[in-house]
């Protein structure tokens, strides 16, 4: 499987490096590696590798797209790279804008090619997806607490926290709302919207906690209520430095996903 990476973050590097060393073993081989600062590939990716426009991704003959850098490269090459290969959206909060989630849809679907969307920090997603695809889902809500420095909020909402505050609810509300608000830290909140696709991104709801005293984790609490009084409550911890938008759990999770982008045919996949 032929794998082009979009975004060199930690996640970026990471996916990168560990191509590199097990590849053979799980049958991956980069592609290509593309990010906005082309110069930051150059220590730690071969020239030839380096895709410098993205335009010219469909060159490369990747299997599988992976983007691991911001919503707006879902919008703007989402529809073109699911025309060509299978595609692994790192951000899903892109999907909560209902024209691009229909557009990915329709564009998968037309060429047989499967919106992989890896569960991240979601513990239980495909629980919650046989929970919804059987109809008995009836409420979900997923709050998230970390570290205020964690957060990037594109609006000024949490500019004047201090060290030592304590817990401060950022925002809540359905998820459709939150997503643009902070499209780098709910990703999980998405994932947990396609899960549950019969509510979607305006009946599940989400909450944003800023805590100082979550200097070591990140927190994600997800309530599912089903029918006749079925309720499931998880508490998720995940080691985190300080500043960190990602918790160090959620890479491993994410290679799992990746692993599993073998084609399952014009549709979206919660892997």
């Amino acid at each position: 499987m032929q794998i082009g990476i979009v975004g060199f973050g930690h996640l970026g590097q990471f996916l990168v490096e560990r191509i590199q060393k097990e590849g053979p073993k799980t049958g991956l081989k980069l592609a290509f590696v593309w990010n906005r600062n082309s110069d930051k590939l150059k220590d730690s990716v071969p020239e030839e590798l380096i895709l410098h426009n993205l335009l010219e991704f469909p060159k490369r003959g990747a299997d599988v797209i992976v983007e691991v850098c911001h919503p707006r490269i879902v919008k703007e090459f989402g529809p073109q790279f699911l025309s060509q290969s299978h595609f692994l959206v790192g951000s899903p909060s892109a999907l909560s804008d209902p024209d691009l989630d229909q557009q990915l849809r329709s564009v998968a679907k037309l060429h047989g090619k499967t919106l992989y969307v890896p569960c991240g920090a979601l513990w239980g997603g495909p629980d919650i997806q046989k929970l919804n695809d059987c109809g008995t889902l009836t409420a979900l809500t997923v709050r998230m607490s970390k570290h205020p420095s964690c957060f990037r909020l594109s609006q000024d909402l949490l500019s004047d926290w201090s060290e030592g505050e304590g817990r401060r609810v950022i925002v809540s509300g359905p998820v459709a709302e939150i997503c643009p608000l902070a499209p780098n830290n709910v990703n999980t909140m998405a994932a947990a919207a396609i899960a549950g696709s019969t509510l979607g991104f305006s009946g599940v709801r989400g909450e944003l906690v800023s805590d100082t005293a979550l200097k070591d984790y990140h927190v994600v609490e997800v309530e599912v209520t089903g029918v006749d009084g079925f309720t499931v409550k998880t508490v998720r911890r995940n080691p985190a430095k300080l500043g960190a938008v990602t918790g160090n759990a959620t890479y491993n999770s994410f290679w799992s996903s990746l692993l599993v982008c073998r084609g399952h045919g014009g549709r979206v996949y919660l892997c």
